[in-house]
């Protein structure tokens, strides 16, 4: 009877505190902070809308028009270190999204084992071998949500290790696309540079054969001389940054040596895409950053649910077949069963679980942080990209006046100084402004190319299509 009486009084207690917990875990429940409250969200873009026609493919690098461009972002999509990398990472995330599932299973062990006993005083009795084996299941209920949150938490995090797969594939992509466009350019601007070198020393040969003959100063031939000079210096540093762009086009294709292209290309031949700039609650869905921020976020969530739950006590369910016995031959004959609950409850744990617990609150609140971070650089992103296509799009038709004048301006202080009517200082001059402009030239329209790839990456160039659900 008296033991009756502690039975009832123990259960009534563990009923109590297990409604207890409920409340406290109920009242404690996080509530994910979507991200059209994480930040304000602008209606409309403040540099423009969208461009006529356009779109945002997933392989938007083809939208230059150039084979060589399409085949290099191939080989280093496939060849990457850094998406090799982030693969692994992805591999990471998968174990151990399987090892955070695992406590939701019954665990079942197999034991065997055999061992002799034997007395030193001689007494045969207590001498011989005993054998056993047994089957262990055994089974945690899961009261507080702890194991499915640590699941939840480890899902997430697979999630954004594929998501930041996707970010270092559009980070590949777009660093291929920048990189070669850079030594496109710099390989048109030396083309430019042995031309107007070549033209210098062309217009040398003039005013020497008027210094022969006295037409001309030896002030107008050094002056000369000075400008031929001057356009030969900067070939060869024009092609030392040439090379040094095609060596980080080397190092994206994870190759040792400096990549070997093709003739030069005319990047006017190139086409200038259009990018799809839809509205601004589009990008959430664009960027693979922001939703692997998110995902990040919601495991935090998950983690700090664990953390609570795993203050509250756990109940252990046990079972298990064995036999024991002094003889091989008859150890299957009979076997025990045996069925068991524990009951374990934290009391004292030195302040471990409650670090734990405002750790992973603390870890949430930089989630949380980090989240509103991206999504407030996403939107910089945009809008400094759409700037700059806007920006150099306008540059661009200015600087062709620019280039059409001043080459109209060569031409003509040439024939005048041949006629005598101009001095070779007009010459010089619409010489280096000719030849200013034609490299202006080429700089513009590879920043109307690279203001495109801007938009793009900005966009999250359409790498989030299979791995949001």
């Amino acid at each position: 009877m008296h033991r009756k009486r502690w039975r009832h009084v123990f259960y009534r207690l563990l009923r109590a505190h297990v409604w207890a917990s409920i409340a406290v875990l109920a009242g404690c429940a996080i509530q994910q902070v979507p991200a059209s409250r994480a930040v304000a969200i602008p209606e409309v873009w403040q540099l423009g809308q969208t461009e006529p026609n356009a779109t945002m493919p997933r392989e938007w690098w083809r939208g230059f028009g150039s084979p060589e461009l399409d085949a290099l972002v191939a080989q280093a999509l496939e060849r990457s270190l850094d998406i090799d990398a982030a693969i692994a990472r992805v591999e990471q995330a998968e174990a151990r999204a399987r090892i955070a599932g695992a406590p939701l299973w019954p665990q079942l062990n197999a034991t065997a084992d055999i061992n002799r006993e034997g007395s030193l005083g001689g007494n045969r009795a207590t001498q011989g071998n005993a054998y056993n084996a047994a089957f262990v299941a055994t089974y945690e209920l899961d009261l507080w949500g702890r194991y499915r949150a640590e699941r939840d938490a480890a899902r997430k995090d697979l999630l954004a290790a594929r998501l930041d797969q996707d970010v270092a594939r559009l980070t590949v992509a777009a660093s291929v696309v920048t990189v070669w466009l850079k030594s496109r350019e710099l390989q048109e601007r030396i083309v430019i540079a042995e031309r107007n070198l070549a033209n210098a020393e062309r217009v040398l040969r003039l005013v020497e054969a008027r210094a022969r003959s006295g037409a001309a100063l030896q002030l107008e031939l050094a002056q000369q001389r000075a400008l031929v000079a001057a356009q030969r210096r900067t070939i060869p540093a024009l092609r030392q940054q040439e090379e040094a762009a095609r060596t980080a086009l080397a190092a994206l294709l994870a190759e040792p040596a400096p990549v070997t292209l093709t003739a030069p290309v005319d990047l006017g031949a190139l086409q200038v895409p259009l990018v799809a700039a839809d509205l601004p609650s589009t990008l959430l869905e664009r960027r693979p950053d922001i939703a692997a921020a998110e995902a990040r976020l919601a495991a935090g969530d998950a983690n700090l649910n664990a953390a609570r739950a795993a203050m509250f006590p756990s109940v252990t369910l046990g079972a298990g077949l064995g036999v024991s016995r002094l003889q091989v031959g008859t150890l299957f004959e009979g076997p025990i069963y045996t069925l068991a609950a524990a009951l374990t409850a934290p009391i004292f744990q030195g302040g471990r679980l409650a670090g734990t617990r405002d750790l992973a609150a603390a870890e949430r609140h930089a989630l949380l942080t980090q989240y509103r971070k991206t999504i407030i650089d996403a939107f910089a992103d945009v809008e400094v990209a759409l700037s700059a296509a806007r920006g150099t799009d306008a540059e661009a038709q200015e600087q062709h006046v620019e280039l059409e004048e001043t080459r109209r301006a060569t031409q003509l202080s040439e024939a005048r100084y041949r006629a005598g009517a101009d001095t070779l200082l007009v010459l010089l001059d619409s010489q280096r402004a000719f030849y200013a402009a034609q490299d202006q030239a080429v700089r513009l329209l590879q920043a109307r190319l690279q203001a495109r790839v801007m938009l793009y990456r900005a966009f999250g160039g359409g790498f989030t299509d299979s791995v949001r659900n």
